[in-house]
């Protein structure tokens, strides 16, 4: 574990999107780290797929959606 010295505007930056994301700022300083290693280290992937990827990867999985044609709205 280490210190790592940021630009104050980008601090500012975390800490307004940890709020909407619910994670602490180390949190959110984090996620955004590996997800631009991931993003550097696999250029051709589009962030929906490296994400869609990773997630794949935890063992999550989304619930199917409901289809279009049986007329129920999804809440």
């Amino acid at each position: 574990m280490g210190i790592v010295n940021i630009e104050e505007e980008l601090h500012d930056q975390l800490r307004r999107a940890s709020k909407v994301s619910c994670r602490s700022i180390n949190a959110q300083a984090a996620f955004w780290i590996r997800l631009g290693m991931l993003c550097e280290t696999n250029p051709t992937l589009s962030f929906n797929q490296i994400m869609e990827r990773e997630l794949n990867a935890a063992g999550v999985a989304p619930p199917p959606l409901a289809s279009a044609a049986s007329g129920e709205c999804a809440a």
